[in-house]
């Protein structure tokens, strides 16, 4: 029997990551799917063990570091237009048991539902925020430029929705780590936006399911652990650049035009002064942990 989901993931050397990934999903759901690992340039061979080791596993090159919401596409590409829903999720997502039918089972709830999401823990056992409101041009502003140095400010609060309560409801976006997609929803929007390399591929989502009538689902009886960034981690250089260039994006194209032009300067101008103190914060920390 054919499974209603297919799994799209995106390497880049991921290495145990993806073994843990694949080992846990086994147990996710009572189904098999295709999985469909989209790799985007890894070195390590982890992706082409993989493919060896699973038989429901394809691996398909993208021909290059593409990032992330270029790269689920082009996974997503792969399987049968048929398969009802496509879970996207991160490599260094492990799963726990029954996970993903408990996300099937809320899509049934849902039927406005386009996307879905867990609830999703860190290592350590901390809860990440991983269902959000969309941020608007304050807001977003207020969180991108003082988040890191103001934890507490209330836009970035806003932002995060720390406050919201652990329901199953329905939200502004949900986080790109680990969703449960309807295929049809997806496809009617055009899927990523993969002007986006890396982060905020996943806000715009949201944004833009919810701005086509559809809805973003909390499901915190679902729940996953995500590892978080390793690939932030271990290149801070070139993904904190880019996480900034994704804040400016996503707010530059919510705020067009020539009377807003003067805000986008603001906003540019700031999140290039916060990226440099980040990439430097990171960088003598990364040195700091090489030494110890």
């Amino acid at each position: 029997m054919t499974a209603s989901f297919a799994v799209v993931t995106v390497t880049y050397s991921s290495g145990d990551y993806l073994h843990n990934f694949l080992r846990t999903l086994t147990e996710a759901s009572s189904q098999t799917p295709q999985v469909v690992i989209a790799d985007n340039g890894s070195t390590d061979g982890a992706p082409e063990k993989a493919a060896t080791d699973y038989d429901n596993v394809t691996l398909v090159e993208t021909g290059g570091n593409i990032g992330y919401g270029g790269a689920v596409n082009r996974g997503v590409a792969e399987i049968d237009p048929a398969v009802e829903f496509i879970v996207v999720a991160n490599p260094d997502v492990e799963w726990s048991p029954g996970a993903i039918d408990e996300l099937l089972e809320a899509a049934k709830r849902w039927p406005r539902a386009a996307s879905l999401g867990p609830l999703i823990t860190e290592p350590d056992g901390s809860v990440y925020p991983s269902a959000r409101s969309v941020p608007d041009l304050v807001s977003g502003t207020g969180h991108a430029v003082l988040g890191a140095v103001w934890k507490s400010n209330p836009w970035t609060a806003a932002y995060r929705n720390d406050d919201a309560d652990r329901t199953e409801c329905p939200v502004g976006w949900l986080s790109g780590s680990c969703l449960l997609l309807r295929r049809a929803a997806f496809d009617n929007i055009g899927g990523f936006d993969s002007r986006y390399f890396m982060f905020m591929e996943d806000v715009d989502l949201g944004d833009r399911l919810g701005r086509s009538g559809w809805l973003n689902v909390f499901v915190p009886s679902a729940t996953v652990m995500h590892a978080k960034s390793h690939s932030v981690s271990k290149h801070p250089e070139k993904m904190i650049p880019a996480h900034h260039a994704s804040a400016y994006r996503f707010n530059a194209d919510r705020n067009p035009g020539p009377l807003r032009a003067p805000l986008r300067l603001a906003l540019r101008a700031g999140l290039a002064v916060r990226s440099k103190i980040a990439v430097a914060a990171a960088v003598r920390e990364q040195k700091r942990a090489g030494q110890a």
